[in-house]
């Protein structure tokens, strides 16, 4: 890390720190993010790879989600500051901001992103299966509310009680209802699309950096383009403010979705990837009832919790199946001897192709691991639509491009059988019907 020093407006003089990044060149700090990157809890992130076992696919799928959430505060960083720029009047006299809070909101947007992702399990979201139920509810809790209840529980200290803090009087709680979405943030709940939305610096930053440490160009889009054109509108049905992209940004925000279409099918549903993530969450589970007697990670509702939630990373589970600890899924990880994929349909499949899949099922009965197909989306239009603003008004991206429109979701269904189990099955699925 580098060093200097710099003054911003009537803000205290504080050291500048700067950290090399192969996307960004460099990613400057001061010396409070650096207190709460050097943090224990914040340093778990190091042993937390971001796309889980993809490196059995990808050899350069190496990176953690401590690199990730640096890249996020940075991004996040550079598109409010350009929406700022362009939008500070309409903030003020349409929005009710202050020009004496963008100051705040800045450093805000950059602790919140920092940490929006510290409650990930280990593995990222392969762990999330992992997670319990909510009271009263069939959802699970998601790696966010680990996230929230962690910054309540384990940052005060360094937040709110920081000496620099006294210029900002940021507080966990408000960092903890930002990540959760909750309309107790105020005003502020429009820089969540900074985090939480279809053009948010979480995404633009993991398809850039994936696509990096993959080896491939399936995540590159015009990051340039879009952070000069990104705005401030209304949601054309809600009326809501939202973050949106100038028309002349149009075809920079079609790349980002045509990137995001192209990492999913290539990268995050590989076939071989999809079989680790089975094995990942077949042998926590069995790790997790060996440890505490139960196959789920401990709700978030309390320190005790959280103290031993955060006990579990990578590095942990990899030395439990290093010591033959996990079962028949912690071997097959330990080995590479993943399940394998013997049927699977189009990427989009006709209603005859499922009726084939269930036909298989029933073939293979007694010999099927396991049956995968995306649990949702990969892109969502209608609400949640990325939004161009024109002179005629706002409207959904989707609306403007066919390529867009005609990205199906993915519905692909693959039926899974064990190794061992490879060869007969393939020999059933030769056989014709009499």
């Amino acid at each position: 890390m580098n060093q200097n020093c710099a003054l911003k407006g009537a803000f205290q003089v504080t050291k500048k720190y700067e950290i090399r990044n192969p996307i960004y060149g460099f990613i400057e700090l001061d010396s409070w993010e650096r207190e709460i990157i050097d943090y224990p809890i914040f340093q778990r992130l190091r042993r937390i790879r971001q796309l889980a076992r993809t490196d059995m696919v990808y050899p350069g799928a190496m990176h953690t989600r401590f690199e990730h959430s640096l890249g996020v505060m940075h991004l996040a960083t550079k598109m409010y500051e350009k929406i700022v720029e362009k939008k500070r009047d309409y903030l003020v006299n349409k929005l009710g901001f202050s020009n004496s809070g963008f100051d705040i909101d800045r450093k805000f947007i950059r602790l919140a992103c920092l940490l929006h992702d510290v409650g990930h399990s280990p593995f990222s979201h392969a762990g999330e299966e992992l997670m319990d139920k909510k009271p009263d509810t069939d959802k699970r809790y998601k790696h966010e509310d680990y996230s929230a209840a962690i910054v309540e529980y384990k940052f005060k200290e360094i937040i709110d009680e920081h000496s620099q803090n006294e210029n900002y009087h940021i507080t966990v709680k408000q960092i903890s209802d930002f990540l959760r979405g909750s309309a107790g943030v105020g005003r502020r709940l429009l820089w969540r699309n900074l985090i939480d939305g279809q053009i948010d610096a979480d995404r633009a930053d993991y398809l850039l950096k994936d696509s990096y440490h993959i080896g491939t160009n399936y995540g590159s889009y015009d990051l340039k383009r879009l952070l000069v054109t990104l705005t401030i509108s209304e949601h054309p049905e809600t009326r809501a403010p939202i973050i949106a992209v100038e028309e002349g940004g149009l075809h920079a925000a079609e790349a980002l979705i045509i990137a995001r279409y192209l990492m999913f099918t290539q990268v995050y549903f590989h076939h071989t990837r999809r079989a680790y993530d089975h094995h990942i969450v077949e042998t926590m589970k069995a790790l997790l009832l060996e440890e505490t007697g139960r196959d789920t990670f401990l709700p978030p509702t309390s320190l005790e919790n959280i103290d031993n939630y955060l006990s579990w990373d990578d590095w942990k589970v990899l030395g439990l199946i290093s010591q033959g600890k996990g079962g028949e899924d912690g071997y097959a990880l330990k080995e590479r001897k993943h399940h394998r994929c013997v049927f699977y349909t189009s990427e989009v499949p006709t209603e005859a192709e499922l009726d084939q899949s269930r036909a298989i099922q029933k073939k293979l009965s007694g010999l099927i691991q396991f049956v995968d197909e995306p649990e949702k989306s990969w892109y969502s239009t209608g609400e949640k639509d990325i939004m161009i603003v024109t002179s005629k008004g706002t409207f959904p991206l989707s609306s403007f491009s066919s390529v867009v429109r005609g990205l199906m979701p993915i519905r692909q269904r693959r039926i899974y059988v064990s190794l061992q189990d490879k060869s007969k099955a393939e020999t059933l699925l030769s056989r014709k019907e009499d």
